[in-house]
């Protein structure tokens, strides 16, 4: 979910990257995607070859992006490994026991949070967002939802309205929705990650934690 900077080595520290069933990117924006290089790189030259091309979900235009970190116009070359199949508002998908559902959230890009459930547990993921309803219908009763807190306060895009969420945004949706606990990630330059919990968990009255590398959660 997401490949930002260094997700991949970090992935291997805890499975084979053989194992994944698929990969969900966010938005194209690089912290969220740009470690699909090293993935290509470990999946087609580094001996951990899939199977079968792994299904990649991300915004129209994923594949051209990734290949253009080659210097590469076409993407065919990229079809051995990866299987790349288009989000969009209402997406859902379902591998094994787990159910994947997408709803378009605000962004200054094509952008989408997501839902995932399995046996009646389920994982609330922002992306980069500003207020929107898709938030709260995605994290409705959550066991956990993990959402962003980038800015410090409220700020205007260039073209009109707000593309993050504020400490006490991601606090608010949480209680709106109702969710069992919230990991606060992306926390911005200007806030750090304890600032940024603490501010969250003065709105939200359930668990709050800031993401950390490496940590372990149960859904």
């Amino acid at each position: 979910m997401d490949a930002g900077f260094g997700s991949f080595a970090e992935l291997r520290r805890h499975t084979d990257p053989a194992r994944l069933d698929a990969i969900w990117i966010s938005h194209l924006h690089a912290d969220h995607s740009a470690d699909l290089l090293a993935a290509v790189y470990g999946l087609a030259y580094g001996g951990l070859t899939p199977a079968a091309p792994l299904p990649v979900y991300a915004p129209d235009g994923c594949a051209q992006r990734l290949a253009g970190f080659f210097g590469r116009a076409d993407v065919g070359f990229l079809s051995g490994v990866f299987d790349f199949r288009r989000l969009y508002e209402g997406h859902a998908i379902r591998h094994g026991e787990l159910t994947l559902s997408a709803r378009e959230v605000r962004h200054d890009v094509e952008a989408y949070g997501l839902r995932a459930e399995a046996g009646g547990r389920v994982l609330a993921y922002s992306g980069d967002s500003g207020p929107c309803p898709a938030l709260g219908e995605l994290a409705r009763d959550a066991h956990l939802f993990l959402c962003e807190a980038d800015i410090d306060a409220h700020r205007e895009s260039e073209g009109g309205g707000q593309v993050h969420l504020t400490p006490e945004d991601a606090g608010r949706v949480a209680r709106a929705a109702r969710v069992r606990q919230l990991v606060v990630t992306h926390v911005g330059p200007t806030l750090t990650p304890e600032a940024a919990t603490a501010r969250a968990a003065a709105v939200f009255a359930g668990p709050v934690v800031a993401a950390r590398v490496g940590a372990i959660h149960a859904v």
